[in-house]
């Protein structure tokens, strides 16, 4: 049963890195992204990538660490799902590639909000936990 321990931390890596990669991004290319996210209708784009990439990181370091991990469910999902909404809102686009390319990643998002949720059923704590 030790292997089943062991593939849901390597698991845990995965999914949580995932977010701290994603927070990394935010951190390093905050001005690129800003302008992004102006140009969807986000009035401070500084402000929506510096704070989103926070979530992303307590997200993930929860995740990955398994500790607070309503909390980092619930940021993880506080980010998912207005993004997802606001940034990948393909019924909107005209553009076919745009169209699908937002699809994809709106698609996407919805599932790493059922697969965050998913982590409140699990047995806490968390093996391997901190």
């Amino acid at each position: 049963m030790e292997y089943i321990s062991l593939l849901f931390l390597l698991g845990r890596i995965l999914f949580g890195g995932f977010f701290v990669m994603s927070a990394f991004k935010h951190f390093s290319k905050t001005d690129m992204l800003a302008g992004y996210a102006v140009s969807k209708g986000v009035k401070s784009g500084k402000f929506a990538v510096l704070f989103t990439g926070l979530l992303l990181l307590i997200g993930g370091l929860g995740i990955i660490l398994g500790v607070y991990v309503q909390l980092a469910v619930a940021t993880l999902v506080l980010f998912l799902v207005p993004v997802s909404f606001m940034m990948h809102a393909f019924w909107k686009d005209t553009d076919a590639n745009m169209k699908m390319m937002n699809m994809i990643n709106f698609n996407k998002n919805m599932a790493l909000v059922g697969a965050t949720l998913m982590a409140l059923m699990i047995t806490m704590p968390w093996p391997f936990s901190l």
